[in-house]
């Protein structure tokens, strides 16, 4: 099998990577692009679909190119049917084919949850291991150019909830690219959720092919007071609210899980069990989303070393708006992020505050 000769467990660059071309500088489309060129000329059961695969823009500039390279028999567009056409694709990853069916928006892989969740994500389940799904499905979320409650949902949650799906968020071009191959290699389906903001990255990359452990987080930036977990571009954001923090004393360990399902929590729980103190930032909604899943496993499994509530940070339960400055009203980064780090920090000071203000009004 021509998979089993690549590369596993690469090593980030700046994490102590002794892969080849750590100084090689590429962009996020590029380093996706790479691992899907890579892949298709590895394996000829590997083709590439998708609405808008083929055209000049090459979904944001992530499979530019490839139809030209590979033909139209292995990079191909797609009409507007998703239910029908996921379920081409796992017909064909039943049959042997590794699909990677591309979608603009994960907003239309809710036209796709029955092919998704009632057949893909159990098959090899319910056959007993006998049978395989290689499928990857790959979406992109994120802030556009007003792209309303219709084209820009953050709908990770819902898939985090599905059994036998495996859920890939990166942060890094080094991960878009390990990661993506490390899907494809996967022999049952895979759903990797982008974000628009990754794609304005250039970062360390090696040429050669390798995979990265789908399960396996990283620490971003270490640090002893409190720790951060978040998910995909916000691990940037987070980063720099920790520097920006680190001048008034407060040292934020970073936590990026990389993968939802399966999550890394022992990488997690150990840093939890360090700090104490947990902030979870995810661009999904907060209500029964990944901050509410994960705090759920802090509290369950790390109660007794929290000096403080778990603070999380999400979108507001509400449709995205489309109006500019209710976007920028919805929308949140690194300030938001370091809010909530400082009330957890805080939080001794602010339940003395808020005991003695209790103490006064009952007195009164």
């Amino acid at each position: 099998m021509p998979w089993s000769r690549i590369e596993a467990d690469c090593l980030e660059p700046n994490f102590g990577n002794e892969c080849e071309d750590t100084t090689r500088l590429v962009s996020y489309q590029d380093a996706i692009r790479e691992g899907l060129r890579q892949a298709l000329a590895l394996d000829p059961n590997v083709f590439v679909m998708g609405q808008g695969v083929d055209d000049p823009s090459g979904m944001f500039g992530a499979t530019r190119g490839l139809q030209e390279e590979f033909g139209r028999d292995r990079v191909f567009d797609t009409p507007l049917a998703e239910t029908a056409l996921t379920g081409v694709a796992v017909g064909a990853a039943l049959g042997g084919k590794r699909p990677v069916y591309f979608h603009n928006r994960p907003d239309f892989l809710l036209l796709a949850m029955d092919q998704l969740v009632n057949h893909a994500s159990k098959w090899h389940y319910m056959f007993g291991g006998a049978v395989n799904v290689p499928l990857v499905v790959w979406a992109c979320i994120g802030r556009g150019w007003g792209s309303a409650a219709q084209h820009s949902q953050a709908l990770q949650g819902l898939f985090f909830h599905v059994p036998g799906l495996k859920l890939i968020m990166p942060s890094t071009c080094f991960d878009a690219k390990g990661l993506l191959l490390a899907a494809i290699k996967d022999n049952n389906p895979v759903l990797i959720i982008d974000h628009r903001f990754n794609f304005k990255q250039n970062g360390l990359v090696p040429e050669k092919m390798y995979t990265l452990p789908i399960g396996k987080g990283q620490i971003r930036r270490t640090g002893k007071d409190v720790t951060v977990v978040a998910v995909s571009h916000l691990v940037v954001e987070a980063f720099q609210a920790a520097e920006e923090l680190a001048a008034q004393g407060v040292e934020t360990e970073v936590i990026d899980p990389r993968t939802l399902r399966p999550l890394d929590e022992a990488l997690i729980l150990q840093s939890v069990c360090k700090t104490g103190r947990v902030v979870i930032a995810d661009t999904g909604w907060k209500t029964g989303g990944v901050t509410a899943e994960i705090a759920a496993m802090i509290a369950q499994k790390a109660f007794s070393s929290l000096k403080a509530p778990i603070e999380r940070v999400a979108s507001p339960d509400v449709p995205t708006p489309a109006g500019f400055t209710l976007e920028e009203a919805f929308y949140f980064g690194k300030k938001k992020i370091k809010q909530a780090i400082l009330k957890a920090m805080n939080y001794n000071q602010l339940s003395a505050k808020s005991k003695e203000a209790s103490r006064r009004c009952r007195a009164g």
